[in-house]
């Protein structure tokens, strides 16, 4: 017996998929599944974070709908999948946050710091808002550098904190019960199949979305986000240091580093989301998790508006425009991290260590990588 009916229902399809075995060169899924005879919660929830969504094995089964088996790997990992996120999730009272309103909770959560910013820049000074700010220091204008590094600081490292229980129940989850350990070729391996999204190809023809004409699209604008939201984190990790190590304040010049770094960034996250929700919305129905999809859109959108406030921001910051832009980018970047913990965002990382544990069985195994 498992913990609910939609593992009941993978624990029945990886049965006869473990019978079948046609689909075993699409992805990492089926080796890892061809693995064991029976399957605990945790494996199940291993397996269906191993899956990259790409739709190869609906379309290649013989057994799939209106066949009597009814069997549906896609989807039913898919519901899988969005059912560990809660299971895993910390503190336990947060689990179901993004199951049916995610998106109006972002929003109203980056209006409402945007708000704060803005009542914070009244109450000291008014005209601070709308005035014309240039050179070092411009930004803290409107909220002090102490202030600014305390407020969201503390919002990032409580998504950390939440970020490594959540992970930690996981692992222990889908490792422990079978000895497993991590090592250095292991998180390597993994590193490298998931920055290269090796599994969303379908075998190598691509993902299927609207037809069962492959494509690569989907690969590409996960490429796109992936990297761009990478480059904006290294963007604000060097503006970190240009400001602690070498005491110069932003707004820098739009040929420093950071400058460069969050523009790049900036453009694959005005891309990219735009691109994955439009293959979302062309995706057939019977691939996906119908019932809940606030989680995926609420984060690919708040990437979206990070992007696009961040760039208006460096496109209009010597106007009168930049404090109200500059609070907006600042509402929207603090709801993205306290509601990152509770978003899609888990599944990158959660897929990465479903990667690591079957980069080391296929290792333990002595089975090619």
């Amino acid at each position: 017996m498992h913990g609910t009916k939609i593992l009941e229902e993978a624990d029945r399809l990886m049965t006869v998929c473990n019978s079948c075995r046609y689909c075993e060169g699409l992805c990492a899924v089926f080796p890892a599944m061809e693995m064991r005879r029976s399957f605990s919660d945790g494996d199940l929830n291993y397996l269906a974070n191993l899956c990259h969504a790409c739709g190869a094995c609906y379309t290649d089964c013989q057994f799939s709908p209106p066949h009597e088996y009814n069997v549906n790997v896609p989807q039913t990992l898919a519901i899988a999948r969005a059912d560990s996120y809660a299971a895993y999730a910390w503190p336990r009272a947060f689990s179901g946050l993004f199951a049916r309103n995610g998106l109006a909770i972002s929003i109203i959560a980056a209006l409402s710091v945007a708000a704060f910013i803005f009542g914070f820049a009244a109450l000291n000074d008014p005209q601070v808002l709308y005035g014309i700010h240039t050179g070092p220091g411009a930004f803290y204008k409107l909220m002090p550098h102490n202030t600014m590094a305390a407020l969201f600081g503390a919002a990032f490292l409580y998504a950390i904190l939440a970020l490594v229980m959540s992970v930690r129940a996981f692992w222990h989850d889908i490792g422990e019960p079978v000895g497993m350990k991590m090592d250095a070729g292991s998180l390597w391996q993994a590193m490298r199949d998931a920055g290269e999204l090796r599994y969303l190809d379908g075998g190598g023809v691509g993902c299927f979305n609207e037809d069962d004409r492959p494509t690569d699209r989907r690969k590409i604008y996960h490429h796109l986000t992936f990297y761009g939201f990478l480059l904006c984190f290294a963007a604000t990790c060097v503006g970190t240091l240009y400001h602690y190590l070498l005491a110069r304040e932003a707004p820098y010049a739009w040929w420093d580093l950071p400058v460069v770094l969050g523009t790049l960034g900036g453009i694959g996250l005005l891309i990219g989301p735009i691109g994955l929700l439009a293959e979302k919305s062309k995706r057939d129905p019977v691939l996906v998790d119908q019932a809940r999809t606030g989680m995926d859109t609420a984060f690919i959108v708040m990437l979206f508006m990070t992007g696009l406030t961040g760039i208006a921001l460096l496109l209009w910051r010597d106007t009168a425009a930049m404090g109200p832009l500059l609070a907006l980018h600042l509402g929207v970047v603090f709801a993205l991290f306290i509601t990152m913990p509770y978003s899609k965002f888990v599944h990158g990382i959660y897929r990465y260590v479903a990667l690591v544990r079957y980069a080391r069985e296929r290792r333990m195994m002595g089975h090619p990588v």
